[in-house]
């Protein structure tokens, strides 16, 4: 974790906590030492975080403090939380975890007023069906190989009942209302083949990265599909 990821925990933490919290408990809650929290305390204190304290009595954010204000149009404001809720409903449990952290923490830093329009905008996403999120559990295995860039050996279930395995390059995963569909380059093809997450039946990441950059294959495919990748 970079530091500043870390200091941005550090002000969560705080942030929630309706009482003061113990050196030791931040400590073991953000998996650094007692000595790095002492410094890492100092240096937000520094930056005019308004966070009452000391070793010993336990730390607390003074009521009413916020970050630098993040200057977002309401219309970019909508699209972060529209987005965000998005991922919360059709993603696996890791990433819908992360999409709810990452809500809360622009929500924290905005003022009351709003805060207020956001909790209220009007801009719903409905849920996926149960029975489509159990049928998906490789989604995070499959996000941590496109991440690392490594090989996959992949067992899959095509439209005909047919198993195969096949070891395949991972480097993109496209998100669509019913299902989730892996992009890689199948070693066994030698092209790029597409594979949807439900139908696949056993996922082991390979400690073997791919010998072409994730950028390289997206870029590869893109010009192969005639899809524009946007920003």
């Amino acid at each position: 974790m970079s530091r500043s990821a870390r200091l941005l925990q550090l002000l969560d933490a705080l942030r929630r906590a309706r009482r003061p919290q113990p050196g030791p408990v931040l400590a073991q809650q953000l998996g650094i030492s007692l000595r790095t929290l002492y410094r890492d305390i100092a240096t937000l204190r520094e930056q005019g975080a308004d966070i009452l304290g000391d070793p010993g009595l336990g730390f607390e954010m003074r009521p009413g403090f916020l970050l630098p204000p993040l200057m977002f149009t309401a219309d970019e404001l909508e699209a972060l939380m529209l987005g965000a809720r998005w991922v919360g409903k059709q993603a696996d449990g890791q990433l819908a975890a992360a999409a709810a952290s990452a809500l809360e923490r622009i929500r924290s830093s905005l003022p009351m007023e709003l805060r207020t329009e956001i909790d209220t905008s009007g801009l719903l996403v409905p849920d996926m069906q149960a029975a489509e999120r159990t049928a998906e559990p490789w989604q995070g295995p499959l996000r941590l190989a496109i991440r690392s860039q490594h090989k996959v050996l992949l067992r899959y279930r095509d439209q005909k009942e047919q198993a195969s395995e096949r070891c395949v390059w991972p480097f993109a995963m496209g998100f669509f209302e019913h299902v989730r569909v892996l992009v890689a380059w199948c070693e066994l093809r030698q092209d790029f083949r597409h594979f949807r997450a439900d139908r696949v039946l056993q996922v082991q990441e390979l400690a073997e990265r791919y010998p072409e950059t994730r950028a390289r294959l997206i870029q590869r495919w893109s010009r192969q599909m005639g899809y524009r990748i946007g920003r």
